[in-house]
């Protein structure tokens, strides 16, 4: 079945938002929103539908939150330092720990430990 209109090769048409006169086939549809607006635009006056302008347009899941979650067993609350997967210091002071407040149950397993290296120079040669 052959088209229903004529190829238009020749046509003259106006860029609908500035006015100037065109071929008609130089046009292109101003789609806004992934909707054409029946605006015919040309090479200067067109833009592309912008990707943020179709926010809110398709679901995006992120869930953050776990089903039926269960606490962690390996933290170590009290006990001595061997316990557990994690162990917390509080160490003030330069190194170790830094009591002020007296309180009871805190160990000390921070140390301290330094290198000092040698510096040789060759002059001459």
């Amino acid at each position: 079945m052959p088209n229903r209109f004529a190829a238009g090769k020749k046509a003259i048409a106006e860029c609908d938002v500035c006015g100037q006169r065109y071929k008609l086939v130089q046009l292109r549809k101003l789609v806004v929103k992934g909707k054409n607006i029946n605006t015919l635009a040309c090479p200067e006056c067109w833009n592309p539908d912008h990707p943020q302008l179709m926010l809110g347009t398709f679901p995006v899941d992120d869930p953050q939150a776990l089903r039926d979650p269960r606490p962690d067993t390996s933290y170590r609350q009290s006990g001595s330092l061997g316990e557990g997967s994690r162990v917390i210091q509080w160490g003030w002071a330069p190194v170790g720990l830094s009591n002020p407040l007296g309180l009871s149950g805190l160990e000390n397993a921070l140390v301290c430990t330094a290198h000092t290296g040698v510096v040789t120079i060759v002059i001459g040669s």
